[in-house]
């Protein structure tokens, strides 16, 4: 049976480990709040650079550009968005799980599959059990620039137009909001624009200088946005996570201090019964 030192020590860990656990999601609560706001920020220019390209590319032969061309699948890779750090639930597990899940369904078509792992928790899991990794990104999360979505950028699109590569897909967690986040697998290249969506007033499209040298501009800018959107919401989504995985932490840290302390109030009892016990029975004794 524990004495109540032992307790008293329980306890004391316990209320240390809830305030870290406090902090911790005063801190990701914090950084959550600038995450989304660049994330929403982003979103609009994100989805007319959309519609812009389905336009454009409804207007010339999609095979002219190289981003765009479609080559049978046998080089495949995955560009796989997890954290840097864990004590974010289960948000690292369900998209290393995903991405593992992805990569067996398409090496079971013939295709060599190989990763791109973005974030420290992806790259140590699939590192550890031999998985072919192109490339990795790490520990740029706090100080996030869309400088890294052009450095990631520019490697796939070197690879695919070298033709090391004839499809690349993201998987990453997209934000829903702080309790919810949803595993999206997108195809990055060869791009396939979205189709022009039918608008009540349709209008005639004048393009300058010409549709082929406006696709040349907009090809690597989508690709670059794309990445860029991908990290955006794959950093507020883990943020979200990481808050919900610390309230629920900080919330059973509370229950196991009540245990603790109904645990230590009987104990204590106890101890006090016992002792009055003695008392009595060595008064009885002296009586004698």
């Amino acid at each position: 049976m524990a004495t109540l030192r032992d307790i008293r020590r329980r306890i004391g860990s316990v209320k240390s480990t809830q305030q870290i656990t406090r902090a911790m999601k005063m801190v990701a609560a914090a950084k959550l709040r600038r995450a989304q706001e660049r994330m929403m920020r982003a979103r609009p220019y994100a989805r007319s650079l959309d519609d812009m390209l389905g336009h454009v590319s409804a207007k010339v032969d999609s095979s002219l550009h190289p981003l765009l061309a479609v080559r049978e699948p046998r080089q495949v890779a995955l560009l796989v968005l997890s954290g840097d750090r864990g004590l974010a639930g289960s948000f690292n597990a369900n998209i290393i799980r995903r991405a593992q899940s992805e990569f067996y369904t398409l090496q079971n078509t013939g295709a060599k599959v190989s990763l791109l792992c973005i974030g420290k928790k992806g790259f140590e899991y699939f590192h550890r059990r031999n998985f072919p990794i192109l490339e990795k990104y790490a520990g740029f999360f706090n100080n996030l620039d869309f400088v890294h979505a052009q450095d990631i950028g520019h490697l796939v699109q070197q690879k695919y137009l070298a033709a090391e590569l004839d499809r690349v897909f993201l998987v990453y967690n997209e934000f829903r909001s702080i309790m919810q986040q949803q595993i999206v697998v997108k195809q990055l290249l060869p791009i396939v624009p979205r189709p022009p969506q039918e608008e009540k007033y349709s209008s005639e499209y004048i393009f300058e200088p010409s549709p082929e040298r406006i696709l040349n501009s907009l090809c690597p800018k989508y690709l670059n946005l794309t990445i860029w959107q991908a990290l955006l919401e794959s950093y507020a989504a883990e943020l979200g996570a990481r808050m919900s995985a610390m309230d629920a932490a900080t919330e059973n840290a509370q229950e196991v201090l009540g245990q603790l302390r109904l645990h230590y109030n009987k104990a204590r009892q106890a101890t006090i019964t016992k002792e009055l016990l003695e008392i009595v029975g060595g008064a009885e004794a002296l009586k004698k």
